[in-house]
């Protein structure tokens, strides 16, 4: 069996580094009653990844509070490093998703190897990919933007293609930013 890590391990820091970039923006932007925006962030245990070194990095989501009490209002900027609400980080449901072309057995031995994904949470994900995501306004909104179009009966695995189509570090980056307005409340959130 391959031991080869499921995310090219470039990739862990430069979404930090793309998150509270993201996080600064909103930031900056303040709440739309003028208040002003501070830290409230939110605990995350994912799973995937990445390496021990840079557990703590990924141990919470950036977010924002209105310190006015007359509003406080969450804000909640886009996330490079966590897909939605999935315990599994975004790196990782994109990048095995786009690699199980189809769950087989033996695929599904090897990715729950490297990562403990269970062929169950494969599954559900591909479906996700195949029947959920298409019909999001998001991707109604934005799919046309690729030419030739995205094969949708191969997401993500058509999607990652056009962002480099490897897992490494200069390609997954761009995709999950790409990917970056479903993370968000509102932003057709993934619910499987």
């Amino acid at each position: 069996m391959s031991h080869t890590p499921l995310v090219d391990a470039r990739v862990w820091p430069l979404l930090v580094f793309a998150d509270r970039q993201l996080a600064e923006e909103a930031r900056a932007a303040g709440c739309s009653c003028g208040g002003t925006l501070h830290s409230a962030r939110y605990p995350r245990k994912p799973r995937g990844g990445p390496p021990a070194e840079l557990a703590a990095e990924y141990a919470s989501r950036e977010s924002w509070c209105c310190a006015r009490d007359d509003c406080r209002r969450r804000t909640t900027p886009p996330s490079l490093r966590f897909l939605g609400r999935r315990v599994y980080l975004g790196a990782v449901v994109v990048l095995v998703s786009a690699m199980t072309g189809g769950v087989t057995v033996k695929r599904a031995a090897a990715i729950r190897a490297q990562g403990g994904v269970s062929i169950r949470t494969l599954q559900r994900w591909r479906a996700w990919w195949l029947q959920t995501f298409p019909r999001t306004a998001f991707w109604r909104e934005v799919h046309a933007r690729f030419v030739p179009v995205v094969d949708e009966r191969t997401l993500p695995a058509s999607l990652v293609e056009r962002f480099g189509g490897t897992a490494g570090a200069d390609h997954v980056e761009p995709c999950l930013r790409f990917l970056a307005p479903i993370t968000i409340l509102g932003g057709d959130t993934m619910a499987a």
